[in-house]
Order: structure tokens, then C-alpha cells, then sequence
């Protein structure tokens, strides 16, 4: 089982994020679990979401303590307490920022991976939500599932133009980072 937290601010789309990440496992076949935590529902209040994927049934239901993966939606959240906390000792972190790569896995003595996630959206979209550009770019870092699962999950929640604005996006976003650089790097925990 692979563990994945999603740090973001409300109305970055944090919730749908993970539930498309858990959708896409699910279109492969396989096992996903999906859900928020979050104080005050208010646009720009902090905003947690987990996501598990495995090839079994999953039994945990508790938040996730410990993930292989960290997704940061706003660079300004690494620097708030608890955000890195749990991160597995060999875990990753993908990150919306325009900072480079290496100077954030300086800072944070792990390795980042950086992407302006922000700005492609804003382009290709016309609005400034950088899940899906991040979950493009963590899939396609990882290999965790095939190129085109994320686009199964878009096509369920998505139609018309929106949808083919996100298709073009997730293109867009996968070609910022390098395919399969985190491939292997699963850190599987027990059911």
C-alpha cells in the first residue's frame, strides 16, 4: 500500500486532488481510499488530504501518518509546523513553487521536486488551481499508474471543454518532470 498526503489552501482543489488520484487507481484495477481534513471551510485556510492506493483491499481508515509521498499545493505551506512530519525517511515531496528543485530539497534535506503548477494552469486552464498539473507531474515522477489513468479520472468528473483543457494540462504538466524518477520509490506500508 502506497500513502500520499496533499497539503494545499481551500480552493486550490486539495479534496478533488486526492479523490482523482484514488479514482485513477481504481480504473486500473486497483484499491483507492480518499479523504480530506480541514478546521474552517474558507478559500486560503489550510487544507490535508490523504490518499491510499494498494492492489489488495484497504483496512486503515485513519489519516495518514507516515506517507511515502508528500504533494504540496502552496510553497508558502513547507515552512508551517506538522506539514513534513511523518514523511517516511526516504519519502518524496512534489511542490508548487517556482523555486528550483534543488534549492528546496537543500532547505528541507529531502528530495524535492518542484514544478510551477500555478502557472501552468493559469495558462492552459485560465484559472490558478494547480492540482491537477501536480498529480500529472506526481504520476508521471512515480509510474505508479499508467500515463493515461489520470485521464479515465478526469473523463468521470469532467466533460466538454473543461475536460480537454485538463487532458491538455495533465500533457503540459508530465512534460516539466522526469518520467520514472521516483519509479521504485513505492515505500509500501502493511494493509
Amino acid at each position: 500500500m502506497i500513502e500520499i498526503r496533499i497539503h494545499g489552501r481551500g480552493g486550490q482543489g486539495n479534496v478533488v486532488a486526492a479523490y482523482l488520484l484514488a479514482m485513477a487507481a481504481f480504473e486500473e484495477g486497483q484499491y483507492g481510499q480518499a479523504f480530506p481534513n480541514f478546521g474552517a471551510e474558507r478559500r486560503g485556510a489550510p487544507v490535508i488530504a490523504f490518499v491510499r492506493i494498494a492492489d489488495h483491499p484497504i483496512q486503515r481508515r485513519n489519516q495518514v501518518l507516515h506517507p511515502a509521498f508528500l504533494i504540496i499545493q502552496d510553497q508558502a505551506l513547507l515552512h508551517v509546523p506538522g506539514v513534513t512530519d511523518g514523511l517516511l525517511p526516504e519519502g518524496k515531496i512534489l511542490v508548487n513553487s517556482t523555486l528550483s528543485s534543488a534549492e528546496l530539497s537543500q532547505e528541507l534535506q529531502k528530495e524535492v521536486i518542484a514544478i510551477p503548477a500555478t502557472s501552468i494552469a493559469k495558462e492552459v486552464l485560465g484559472r490558478p488551481v494547480p492540482n491537477t498539473a501536480l498529480l500529472s507531474a506526481f504520476l508521471t515522477l512515480t509510474e505508479l499508474l499508467p500515463d493515461d489513468s489520470l485521464g479515465k479520472a478526469l473523463s468521470r468528473r469532467f466533460q466538454g471543454n473543461v475536460l480537454e483543457k485538463n487532458l491538455q494540462l495533465v500533457k503540459q504538466a508530465a512534460s516539466h518532470v522526469t518520467v520514472g524518477q521516483w519509479r521504485g520509490e513505492k515505500h509500501a506500508t502493511s494493509a
